[in-house]
């Protein structure tokens, strides 16, 4: 235990350091008014104040007098430039000209300008960030060394809609190096990595995408892409539906050489469905968006690390006590309520499914229906791949600066028609952040115009894109490769044995060791010792 002299040698020795600290901030022992300090019984502290408060004025002059010489709209600017730096990939910040590159020819360093993209010299930026992607998709990588000896997709020519960003340009080269001729268009308006898009044009693969499309130059990319006048596709990569639903509307023709259609989201499947459901789809389907390793690992893992991400980025709000109400409990909603109960926030669940509410229950969320909470929610989450999930009569009801954003893949779920009237007024805050105003000033925060979070404002995990990125480029193998009549006019779920070994290739980044089942165990299960595993009606 300290005594009391010992306290007082402490405080002796605080001020000498003090004092130290003094003599190096003002030279020869003056303060900024040229009074001694140093000797003449002043005290130290009293000094440091004054000095302190002397250089936090001069600091605050000095800002105002830069604030008034760049004016507010550089402000503004900086403070938008600084936002987009850290939400998107390198070089595709919003420095660059905002303006569409539709009339702005290109070419790459080889003479090629069958493409359309933000700005060709940022492909260096584009091609690090996709070397970086490689490390982390591993199945992937063990398909192009499978390939050197066979190229299961030669002579195939795939046309993809997908989010353009370093891990879909992975597979697309990865496509490329199984043999495949690829053309690309980006499916989200606000997901491409601009640089990303550019080292995709210089590697050789035509594309047509740029971060900031308008909904003109969205379609006009895919029509583009397309290329009925002087390229045949005989495949479809497709997120979304759009490259399907433009083909089947614009270009039926084209149909007669497709082979197959592989569809990766909700909204696509709802889409190839119904074409089936009403005799309109032309070609075999396969669903990747119902595979257990895009449900499983996809859906739940990916969005569970990247919605914190895409909230962080827009807004920098902490979520810990915050109420938040998530709209659907799939494999999505569950990861997004799984992320933000770990930060400490309140969570509700809004559900039609009888047995997903009754998961949220066990879980310990309560489900409540969206109007009785409105009024108090913090944050409000779209997960359910619907309509209107989130209406005027909701909107109307919620609180000054209640977060609204949608994770996912269809942007119908927030009824943003209703948003888009004469009495509500827009004010863009940051790129992805708009403040909705009411009448009364009350203000809606709506990231990414009501379109997919993660990948809009953010980024998703490599390694588990790794997973729905092999499923996709095995599936369209399958497609291409199967014999005529295995696959009929109709929509199709991968294998399990297929599902098996995407999950397999994975493993080793684990050093994960699977036990094996004897002679014994594989007959009182009636299954194969090598699978698959699991019947098809299993439930993962």
């Amino acid at each position: 235990m300290r005594t009391h002299a010992d306290l007082l040698h402490l405080y002796g020795t605080l001020v000498e350091m003090l004092k130290a600290a003094e003599g190096r901030r003002t030279p020869h022992g003056r303060d900024r008014d040229g009074a001694d300090v140093s000797g003449t019984g002043e005290p130290v502290t009293e000094a440091l104040k004054t000095d302190m408060q002397i250089q936090f004025t001069d600091q605050k002059q000095e800002l105002h007098k830069r604030t008034s010489n760049t004016g507010h709209r550089s402000l503004s600017r900086s403070t938008s430039q600084c936002s987009t730096d850290s939400c998107g990939s390198v070089g595709s910040g919003s420095s660059e000209d905002e303006s569409s590159p539709r009339d702005k020819p290109q070419k790459t360093y080889e003479g090629l300008s069958d493409f359309c993209i933000k700005n060709i010299k940022q492909a260096e930026f584009g091609r690090r960030e996709i070397i970086i992607a490689q490390k982390e998709m591993p199945a992937l990588m063990v398909l192009r060394k499978g390939a050197a000896g066979e190229k299961p997709l030669a002579g195939a020519k795939v046309l993809g809609c997908t989010h353009i960003t370093a891990h879909t340009a992975v597979l697309i080269e990865t496509l490329s190096v199984l043999g495949a001729e690829c053309r690309w268009a980006a499916c989200n308006i606000f997901s491409t990595q601009n640089a990303v898009a550019a080292a995709l044009a210089e590697g050789g693969t035509p594309v047509f995408a740029w971060k900031g499309e308008s909904e003109d130059d969205y379609w006009w990319c895919i029509n583009q892409c397309v290329g009925a006048d002087t390229w045949q596709p005989n495949m479809i990569l497709d997120d979304g539906g759009d490259l399907t639903h433009w083909i089947h509307t614009k270009h039926p023709s084209l149909f007669k050489d497709i082979k197959g259609i592989v569809e990766e989201s909700v909204t696509g499947i709802h889409r190839l469905y119904q074409m089936s459901k009403a005799g309109g789809l032309f070609v075999p389907a396969i669903n990747v968006n119902d595979s257990v390793t895009k449900q499983k690992f996809d859906n739940l893992y990916s969005c569970r690390e990247s919605v914190l991400d895409g909230l962080k980025r827009t807004t920098g709000v902490m979520l810990g006590g915050k109420q938040v109400v998530v709209c659907g409990y799939g494999e999505v909603g569950k990861g997004c309520c799984a992320a933000l109960k770990a930060l400490g926030a309140v969570m509700y669940v809004t559900e039609v499914d009888p047995i997903c509410a009754l998961q949220a229950c066990m879980d310990g969320f309560r489900v409540v229906k969206l109007i009785e909470v409105a009024r108090q929610v913090d944050v409000v989450i779209t997960c359910t791949g619907n309509k209107n999930v989130v209406g005027r009569e909701h909107l109307d009801r919620m609180k000054d600066g209640c977060i609204l954003c949608n994770m996912g893949n269809s942007s119908s779920e927030i009824d943003l028609g209703s948003l888009r009237t004469a009495e509500l007024r827009w004010e863009r805050v940051r790129p992805q952040v708009d403040h909705v105003v009411w009448p009364n000033g009350k203000r809606i925060v709506l990231l990414a115009e009501g379109r997919l979070l993660n990948l809009s404002c953010s980024t998703v995990p490599s390694f588990v894109l790794s997973i729905t990125a092999t499923t996709q480029a095995l599936a369209l193998i399958e497609l291409y490769s199967a014999p005529e009549g295995r696959y009929k006019q109709d929509v199709y779920l991968l294998p399990k044995k297929m599902d098996e070994y995407v999950a397999n290739l994975h493993l080793p980044t684990f050093d994960a060791h699977l036990s094996e089942v004897t002679d014994e165990q594989a007959k009182y299960l009636s299954i194969s010792k090598h699978g698959p595993f699991k019947p098809n009606y299993y439930r993962y």
